[in-house]
């Protein structure tokens, strides 16, 4: 049992919800939205609306069942071993997967500063597996060092984002710069549909306060308070930075650019100043990896807490850190690395990215449908049943916009889940 004065507090539970939703995407996100214009806008608008809904899905089911798992633990309640099985063990893999491309995005930004990098034979690769390594140390520490280091990191990449804020506002207010108009015509459904597929990539992880809810302090208040906070905050960040960088900036300029934030702040202030953009963008990685590796650890010993994986994940130390999870979860984090470090950063993120937004976007679907069928179990509220429904709806609309080949990868995983359930429950511990 961890005594209360170890367990995540309100702002460092919500700084897990930011820091993992913030990490390298959002520095790349614009160059995508640029063609898109002002339907980048309603993209947005359309995924933080969809965002909140199935953030307030998850805060309505942790009211009524607060224990660590999260996902597993909804799915479980509603739909029994099987079905959550196959959705926590197709999330997990996604997220030792898509936690190594966040250690290679992350090397690929402090390589602006160690060029040797980007150079050396092998390099990038051990310095991902260093990030890797050097997180889940911190996170062995315990969940209040691992929540302490989150914090930081979550306040510092805020920077960038504030600072293209209050460039945007002053070039506004100075006329030096205004919004490009809205053609007639411009807006239409396909591309705001478009926009909001891609937008969504940058909400992935609102639901990273679930999941380890036996290491926070008062988790039916301080996960819901997270959650939502979390969620909002970033989603109003995200929707005025990439709009103002998209429609402050030529289009043509955006679109090839390799770095628009640092584009955006030497249009609009100086050169030097943007040389800071990578530093941060590489802290946003770090930061991110930190929060994803422990909801890395703590799913498997959620999981073997709940019998559905061999109890030996089930160990923990004095600090409350799920140590044997933490230290499997990593080395697979460091496998695939290794695996694949001949390929270049772009191929692997981008693979990898796909690869976690569609299982990710499953287990969404699969949790709004637990909360609609355990909805006579929960506190009621026609309000909440419709929020549920409206997140549901929105989980089936961004799997179709997520294309079939992310689909199919998904489904793979999930069928993947059946024979491995089977084989888990020879070693795992039974509850009942």
């Amino acid at each position: 049992m961890i005594p209360e004065e170890r367990k995540l507090g309100r702002w460092m539970t919500v700084s897990l919800v930011v820091g993992n939703m913030i990490g390298s995407g959002i520095f790349l996100l614009p160059v995508a939205l640029a063609p898109l214009g002002w339907n980048s806008v309603g993209g947005w608008l359309l995924t933080v609306a969809g965002g909140l809904c199935i953030a307030a899905t998850f805060c309505w089911l942790v009211r009524a069942i607060p224990r660590e798992g999260g996902p597993y633990v909804y799915t479980r309640e509603a739909f029994g071993p099987l079905p959550a099985f196959m959705v926590t063990w197709s999330y997990w893999i996604s997220l030792w997967i898509g936690n190594a491309a966040i250690a290679v995005a992350g090397v690929s930004y402090i390589s602006v500063f160690l060029p040797f990098l980007s150079t050396a034979p092998g390099a990038a690769a051990v310095a991902a597996c260093v990030l890797i390594w050097g997180v889940s140390i911190i996170n062995l520490s315990g969940t209040r060092a691992a929540g302490g280091f989150q914090l930081v990191t979550t306040v510092i990449k805020l920077i960038p984002l504030v600072v293209v804020i209050l460039l945007a506002a002053l070039a506004i207010a100075s006329g030096e710069a205004a919004p490009r108009p809205l053609a007639a015509g411009e807006l239409s459904a396909p591309a705001i549909t478009a926009a909001a597929t891609l937008t969504l990539w940058a909400l992935l992880g609102l639901e990273s306060a679930t999941v380890p809810a036996g290491k926070i302090r008062d988790p039916q208040r301080t996960i819901p308070f997270a959650t939502l906070t979390g969620t909002a905050l970033t989603g109003l960040v995200y929707l005025i930075t990439c709009s103002a960088i998209v429609l402050l900036m030529p289009a043509e300029t955006i679109a090839g650019s390799s770095a628009p934030f640092a584009d955006f702040v030497t249009r609009f202030w100086a050169p030097e100043p943007a040389l800071f953009i990578a530093l941060f963008a590489a802290i946003a990685c770090i930061g991110a990896l930190n929060g994803w590796v422990l909801v890395l650890a703590e799913l498997p010993f959620a999981m073997a807490r709940a019998g559905a994986f061999p109890a030996w994940f089930g160990k923990q130390t004095a600090a409350g850190a799920p140590a044997r999870s933490l230290i499997v979860s990593s080395g697979l984090m460091t496998a695939v690395v290794l695996l694949n470090y001949q390929r270049s950063a772009t191929e692997i993120f981008a693979f990898l990215i796909l690869l976690s937004t569609a299982t990710t976007l499953f287990m969404y679907l699969a949790c709004a449908l637990a909360a609609l069928k355990l909805s006579g179990r929960l506190p009621h509220s026609r309000l909440m049943i419709g929020l549920a429904a409206v997140a549901t709806v929105y989980a089936v609309w961004t799997i179709y916009g997520a294309g079939g080949e992310a689909v199919g990868w998904g489904v793979a995983l999930l069928a993947l889940g059946v024979p491995v359930h089977f084989a888990m429950r020879k070693t795992a511990r039974d509850p009942r």
